[in-house]
């Protein structure tokens, strides 16, 4: 397993992968401990460190990145779910619990989308409450700057 830190206009970001891909990202990592049991190697992950910098420039719509998040049956369902939410475009969670046939699970949907590994990659951002954001593991201001980013911001 490898792992990378690198800074961001969003902050420190904390990579990590094994042989089967990406399992897990971390934002605002200036307070996590490198990894004990992976290898740094910055530059195994230095694609998918360039990815999500232009991603953050702005110059990036889409990852080409194997990702491996683990996760139960039902959050990789629900994480698959999420990378089809078109870059510029929001779902709600309850929207999401239709498309999966299941109504009235979105606490459920918002529990896995919270659950998510690897945020940016798999873009919970784009899930928002029909109120209002929602919620985001890395805070509501980072969530409305991802959002105004992908220019989606106020729309449904």
């Amino acid at each position: 397993m490898a792992f990378t830190r690198f800074s961001s206009p969003i902050g420190e970001i904390l990579l990590c992968s094994d042989a089967a891909g990406l399992e897990r990202l971390v934002l605002a990592a200036e307070q996590t401990p490198d990894p004990a049991e992976v290898v740094r190697d910055d530059e195994a992950l230095g694609e998918a460190r360039d990815q999500l910098l232009g991603y953050l420039a702005g110059r990036r719509r889409h990852f080409s990145l194997n990702l491996a998040p683990g996760g139960s049956d039902f959050q990789r369902q629900v994480w698959s779910a999420l990378l089809r939410i078109p870059y510029g475009e929001t779902r709600t969670y309850g929207q999401l619990a239709r498309q999966l046939g299941r109504e009235g699970a979105a606490r459920a949907i918002g529990a896995a989308s919270g659950a998510n590994p690897l945020p940016l990659l798999i873009p919970c951002h784009r899930l928002v409450a029909a109120d209002g954001m929602g919620g985001y593991s890395g805070g509501i201001e980072l969530k409305r700057r991802l959002l105004v980013l992908e220019g989606s911001l106020g729309r449904e």
